[in-house]
């Protein structure tokens, strides 16, 4: 029997490109392969570390001079509704939830195009046609479901969320909602559902992925309580948003060695034989 050493997971950097959140500025992202036996392991430690989903990739912003991006969750058990919040529950008391195997559909899709073309029109993801879509869906070598919100008298979908489910949490990797119904706060209902599902299931966190401060796309996250974020290399309770701000600084960032260096690696990775 022969055995070969651990392949270890190689990480690469983008080239830079504008960023989407804020202006005059350039992102650049620190990603890995998130493919083989591994796949699940490391999805959960890189995660706990700030990383995100995109199909088969984990990334995280690595800007040379701007760390104003901050991976975000709620503590399930520090979470309490607020009064708008609690709203936002009644307005979509009519909808049902179903939850179901990351198979993408035409009804999705069509939500998902008219949410794009008016939320969205010139963002990145507004050329993505049927079969991308599909591909952002089903292309997960992790535990995912398809979490969809429909009408109860009706049956018409009204909101879809991608989510992962980790060891420690609910990561929402992607959402989208009926635009048409702006005033019910459709995001927002589905952050609080899925605290429900975390409870009802007794995961402790909630990924919601980056809070950008100064992004007016971003502020939304804030307004939850129990918020954490990542920072400095540990999750830190989000006090005050207002002692956050986006200011750039040549040393804000450590260089993509160091980074690379003090990433931690899940215990055990699978070897072949």
């Amino acid at each position: 029997m022969r055995h070969t050493l651990p392949i270890a997971p190689q990480f690469y950097v983008t080239a830079p490109q504008p960023c989407p959140y804020l202006a005059d500025r350039m992102e650049r992202k620190l990603f890995t392969a998130l493919q083989g036996q591994g796949a699940e392991r490391l999805n959960n430690s890189l995660s706990q570390q700030g990383f995100r989903r995109s199909q088969n990739v984990l990334y995280r912003p690595s800007c040379a001079d701007c760390s104003a991006c901050l991976s975000a969750r709620i503590d399930v058990k520090a979470f309490s509704l607020s009064r708008g919040q609690r709203r936002t529950l009644k307005r979509n008391a009519h909808l049902t939830r179903r939850a179901t195997s990351p198979w993408a559909t035409d009804e999705q899709f069509d939500l998902f195009r008219s949410y794009l073309d008016s939320r969205h029109a010139d963002g990145g993801m507004a050329d993505m046609d049927v079969f991308e879509f599909a591909a952002m869906i089903e292309e997960t070598p992790i535990r995912s479901r398809v979490i969809e919100y429909a009408d109860q008298e009706n049956g018409t979908l009204t909101a879809v969320s991608l989510t992962d489910v980790l060891d420690d949490g609910l990561s929402m990797v992607y959402s989208f909602y009926d635009p048409d119904q702006h005033r019910n706060s459709l995001g927002t209902y589905m952050i609080l559902d899925h605290i429900e599902i975390a409870r009802e299931t007794g995961l402790p966190y909630v990924y919601l992925g980056y809070w950008v401060p100064g992004s007016p796309k971003m502020g939304y996250k804030s307004r939850f309580s129990g918020l954490e974020i990542y920072r400095g290399g540990a999750w830190h309770p989000l006090d005050n948003p207002e002692s956050h701000d986006a200011a750039r600084h040549p040393l804000s960032t450590d260089p993509i060695a160091e980074q690379v260096a003090n990433i931690q690696l899940p215990d055990r990775w699978p070897t072949t034989s």
